[in-house]
């Protein structure tokens, strides 16, 4: 269901308040001219970890439409501190990988044409996160919530590795090949630009903490590796495809779900932010570090 995808459509209710959290106040700020070649025409694609689904302000404040995407995003704070002379930002929550080629539909049920129509030849930047919907991220982090301590529950990492079997991880083995036909797609139709695959963030720590958040330490790690897992397989498509890979699980590593009031930038099962209401997914401070990360591997740091 679209409903039930981590980086997609979100509940922003009380009731899906139960579900990883990541709030900010201090973060790096993008500097403008880092890249040593400004991009002049940059078309940003993704899901709702690219669109910043419903972090104010957003692109259609009064209505459900648009995607959720937010005007405080990391492509338009990358676009801001490049000066670009065209910036097109298609990301939306609920993308899956058909979504870039295919129509998908709007958080108001309106049709939206495929992402991938705004590429242009003339493009010169292109970055990309997506691929988490895809695999069931949202449904693994719902599944490893427990209000009660052990063994008062049902563990996520039990449950997907009974008989000897990573369920979760052979899904994101298989989803490898995706990665490289989306490279190529875009390649195709914008032949001059550089591709970013930028990777998800840390989302919390592998000790958990259950005083704040209610996953238990063998859930919370392994929910974490396959979120690094999938950043694995991310990397190496883009390494063997020709596309650049953006690391942001390394700089947000000490700013996750778990982090001191303040020092968050993932929003998560209790949250604890009000400027951010849409559990599993990064806060402004959030984006303005993937931003930054942005700027670093464009510039060659």
């Amino acid at each position: 269901m679209r409903g039930y995808r981590l980086l997609g459509r979100v509940t922003v209710s009380a009731a899906a308040c139960v579900a990883v959290v990541f709030a900010c106040t201090a973060t790096p700020h993008a500097v403008p001219g880092q890249s040593p070649e400004p991009a002049t025409v940059y078309v940003a694609l993704g899901d709702s970890f690219s669109a910043g689904v419903a972090l104010p302000p957003l692109v259609n404040p009064v209505s459900p439409g648009i995607c959720l995407r937010s005007t405080v995003n990391y492509p338009s704070v990358v676009a801001g501190a490049l000066g670009v002379t065209r910036f097109r930002d298609v990301t939306c929550s609920g993308a899956v990988m058909a979504d870039l080629a295919g129509r998908q539909s709007d958080m108001d049920g309106s049709p939206i044409a495929p992402q991938y129509d705004a590429l242009t030849v003339d493009t010169t930047l292109v970055t990309v996160g997506v691929g988490g919907n895809d695999i069931g991220l949202v449904g693994l982090g719902v599944g490893c919530i427990n209000v009660l301590p052990e063994p008062a529950g049902r563990s996520c990492a039990a449950a997907n590795t009974a008989g000897g079997a990573d369920l979760v991880g052979e899904t994101i083995e298989a989803f490898a090949p995706a990665y490289a036909e989306m490279i190529e797609q875009i390649r195709a139709r914008a032949p001059l630009a550089r591709i970013l695959l930028v990777g998800y963030p840390t989302g919390i720590r592998p000790e958990g903490c259950f005083d704040r958040q209610p996953v238990w330490a063998v859930d919370a790690a392994y929910l974490q590796a396959k979120i690094d897992q999938l950043n694995a397989v991310m990397a190496e498509q883009a390494d063997a495809h020709g596309a650049e890979y953006v690391d942001v699980a390394t700089s947000s590593a000490s700013h996750d779900a778990c982090a001191a009031p303040g020092q968050a930038w993932m929003v998560g099962a209790l949250p604890t932010d009000p400027g951010a209401i849409a559990s599993m997914h990064p806060t402004a401070a959030g984006h303005r570090n993937s931003a930054q990360q942005v700027l670093n591997t464009l510039a060659g740091r």
